[in-house]
């Protein structure tokens, strides 16, 4: 799974950080998912869709793991 070269662009007065793999903006519980599964110190991020995909699991799953990584306290993930 390589990023291409940028996953940011501006929209409006403010910087939208997008999936590197399909370029969807991105939410972010998805920008502290990919942190906590692929590396902490990234600087390139993955959507759910793209994220399901490369673990060959559903989003459902992700989602799960979100909720559980906030319950379990994880301060990559805020409140929702």
């Amino acid at each position: 799974m390589i990023c291409g070269s940028t996953s940011a662009a501006w929209s409006g007065n403010r910087m939208d950080t997008l999936c590197c793999r399909c370029a969807r903006p991105l939410e972010p519980d998805e920008i502290a998912l990919t942190r906590k599964l692929i590396n902490r110190g990234a600087v390139r991020f993955f959507c759910l869709s793209c994220l399901a995909d490369h673990f060959d699991v559903t989003e459902e799953i992700l989602r799960r793991k979100i909720r559980d990584f906030r319950e379990m306290g994880c301060t990559l993930f805020t409140e929702a």
